[in-house]
């Protein structure tokens, strides 16, 4: 339909259009997606067995929908996803509040004007990117803000008194009339808040200072909650979850390779700092691994969840940290080091809940231990495990490796090297590149150094090598020899 030659109702009525209900327009464009072998979703990651299908069966089935989840879990996104099954336009009575329907007006705006001007009444366009509203529940949320209330400076322009309709101030879900109206932490809508709803999503009626508004009003609700919300702060009132067709329940990405995918995809990073700055593949999975032993570490509230946000800014700071680091040593290009992983312990300590005893060890000593787990998780699926026993019979893969450090009297990575500085160091540890080249022979030269690195990491937190960080950088000796040099 060329919208650009319909500007009036009787144009509108020529044109053979035909009103459509907005679940209806989701239904059928979905329908269509379907068949093309379109993605309805893009750039949703690891919902495509599991969430994804849900939420399309729901919209097949015309349901007001409730997404249930842990923070982070991409509620929202999925919700303002939906905008893209909309249709690109629809027509609407121009100067409408409500955006009414040409063929079927709710407002009594559009009943009067329809009524003076006839054929005549002027059309306008709506595109489906004006049609979402959202609005986050908080405890002073009024139902005069969701619904609406009588307007006394309107009363008083228009010489009107209070009995008069023309009064009323339509609020947010009555202006998003043909539009997907969003309500985020359902949960935190106070109990009376939430029962103003009941008529709306059931009978299509409201009621606003004693006036009885019959308007079947034409809306998509999606509903957000977090399910710690049921016990920290409220609930959702049983009658309105009865009156929600479909709640689905999201879930955060079940592999690393998957929450890869989702923080490269979501993090702002600079066109310089990708041009400028490597990522070895291993420090990526590292960074999502991280957020996989958050999720199982008996510090952190496992009801309050590990948000993906925490991967997503923790790469931002990872970049940072080694573009900062390059610009102090005078590199114009730089690969991201282990050491650099100590730069995201403040986006990790903001995004995790404690429980007792997490609080008792400190945010930051929980960061470091969930860094420090994550090397030891990996690298037991990439080098030969360390057992806490040996046989005398067993060789150990590094004890080479181990006698190097005996026989060194401190290896130091101090921050300030450059990178030519920093791989011609971890070069002088010969026994380190042999047991890469056995052990990950395929690795690429420009992720070599950072897996040499994580490999001295691996041997302090087993117990094979020891670490001191010091102001301007990290110390590894051999763990006896520095006892003794103790003594």
């Amino acid at each position: 339909m060329k919208k650009e030659t319909i500007k009036t109702l009787k144009e509108l009525k020529d044109s053979g259009y035909q009103s459509k209900s907005i679940k209806d327009e989701l239904r059928d464009n979905l329908i269509a997606k379907i068949k093309n072998g379109d993605t309805a979703f893009e750039g949703v990651h690891g919902y495509e067995f599991t969430v994804i299908p849900e939420l399309e069966r729901a919209i097949l089935s015309r349901h007001n929908i409730n997404l249930l989840g842990l923070r982070g879990q991409a509620k929202t996104m999925l919700a303002r996803q939906m905008v893209n099954l909309l249709d690109e336009y629809i027509p609407y009575i121009e100067g409408s509040e409500i955006y009414d329907d040409p063929l079927n007006p709710l407002s009594r705006y559009a009943q009067d004007l329809i009524q003076e001007k006839g054929d005549q009444t002027p059309i306008a366009w709506l595109h489906r990117e004006l049609r979402f509203a959202e609005k986050l529940a908080t405890p002073d949320v009024t139902v005069a803000d969701l619904i609406g209330d009588l307007d006394p400076i309107k009363a008083a322009n228009l010489k009107l008194s209070y009995a008069d309709d023309r009064v009323i101030h339509f609020g947010m879900i009555p202006r998003a009339n043909r539009c997907i109206f969003v309500i985020n932490e359902l949960p935190d809508l106070q109990a009376r808040i939430q029962v103003a709803l009941f008529n709306i999503l059931q009978e299509g009626d409201i009621q606003i200072r004693g006036f009885n508004v019959r308007l079947p009003l034409d809306i998509q609700f999606v509903f957000t909650a977090n399910p710690e919300d049921y016990t920290n702060r409220g609930s959702i009132v049983t009658p309105l979850k009865d009156r929600i067709g479909s709640q689905i329940l999201t879930h955060y990405p079940q592999s690393v390779e998957t929450a890869k995918i989702i923080t490269q995809q979501e993090a702002k990073v600079t066109e310089e700092q990708h041009k400028n700055i490597h990522v070895p593949e291993l420090a990526k999975t590292l960074l999502e691994q991280i957020g996989f032993e958050a999720r199982e570490s008996p510090y952190v509230d496992e009801k309050s969840g590990v948000s993906a946000r925490m991967s997503i800014t923790g790469f931002e700071n990872l970049m940072s940290t080694a573009e900062r680091r390059a610009l102090l040593s005078g590199d114009e290009s730089t690969t991201v080091r282990l050491s650099d992983f100590m730069g995201l312990i403040p986006s990790i300590t903001g995004k995790i809940e404690l429980v007792y005893e997490g609080e008792q060890e400190g945010a930051a000593t929980v960061a470091q231990e969930l860094v420090t787990n994550s090397i030891k998780t990996l690298f037991n699926t990439m080098f030969p495990k360390i057992e806490k026993l040996q046989k005398e019979s067993d060789t150990d893969p590094y004890a080479d490796l181990v006698e190097w450090f005996f026989d060194e009297s401190g290896f130091e990575l101090l921050d300030e090297y450059s990178q030519a500085e920093y791989q011609q160091k971890l070069d002088e540890i010969k026994p380190l590149k042999e047991l890469i080249e056995i052990h990950q022979p395929d690795v690429s030269h420009k992720d070599r150094y950072f897996l040499m690195e994580f490999v001295l990491w691996a041997l302090v937190e087993y117990k094979k090598l020891s670490k001191y960080r010091m102001t301007s950088g990290v110390r590894f000796k051999d763990l006896y020899g520095s006892y003794i040099s103790g003594l």
